[in-house]
């Protein structure tokens, strides 16, 4: 599921703390671990079988990786990115029950996609080698190679059950449950482009980071 808990310790941080810098930054090695065994232990609901892993998919926990790598430093961390303007304008199209207010007015996406880039460009300079990133435009042309490459990163044997996802009949609680259902297909790729002449917002908001991807253009510091 997309868990909000992650989300919900970082605002008791920057409450407490009254910024997000200086609390990260404050934290002993002590309070970490407390603050890593609350997720483990509010997300316990969640997990219904005895499996020693599990994935919390909330797209909004990119803004909180440098404190998900304090607190929870065996955990995993896959940035699953897509074109700019083919993730920006599934967003735009989705209404969402709650939350992603930045979904709304394209600007606010293409901004907040390109502070999403910043961050995690930022991750890769500090902590290389910590985040898995995965192109959805590679997973299309080489869902086996890609799904290999993955499992690889998370110290998981390959399983051909991988390749049949879409036959998996667990319930899905979030936008995607349509899609899930449904194998590796090209439909969403360039859906966008059908909408072209009226991105122009969303294009002089995304900038750079348009124009390079997949590459990350240099930041200003």
């Amino acid at each position: 599921m997309e868990l909000p808990n992650v989300q919900g310790i970082a605002k008791g941080l920057a409450a407490e703390f009254e910024d997000r810098v200086p609390a990260i930054a404050a934290l002993g090695p002590d309070r970490l671990i407390e603050l890593g065994e609350r997720y483990v232990r509010e997300t316990r609901s969640y997990r219904k079988t005895d499996r020693p892993f599990f994935i919390d998919k909330m797209p909004n926990n990119w803004l909180y990786v440098p404190l998900i790598h304090l607190m929870l430093p065996n955990a995993r961390i896959i940035d699953a990115r897509r074109h700019p303007l083919a993730c920006c304008f599934s967003n735009f199209k989705q209404n969402y029950a709650r939350g992603q207010t930045f979904s709304y007015d394209l600007g606010d996406l293409g901004a907040y996609y390109t502070n999403y880039v910043r961050m995690m460009a930022h991750v890769d300079d500090v902590l290389p080698g910590r985040v898995h990133r995965l192109f959805h435009e590679e997973m299309v042309d080489d869902t086996e190679g890609e799904i290999r490459r993955l499992l690889d990163y998370l110290g998981l044997p390959f399983d051909e059950k991988c390749l049949r996802f879409h036959e998996n009949e667990r319930a899905v609680r979030t936008a995607s449950a349509e899609q899930v259902r449904r194998p590796i297909n090209r439909e969403g790729v360039d859906q966008w482009r059908a909408y072209e002449p009226w991105l122009g917002p969303l294009k002089d908001a995304l900038g750079p980071v348009l124009t390079s991807y997949p590459d990350v253009p240099p930041f200003a510091e």
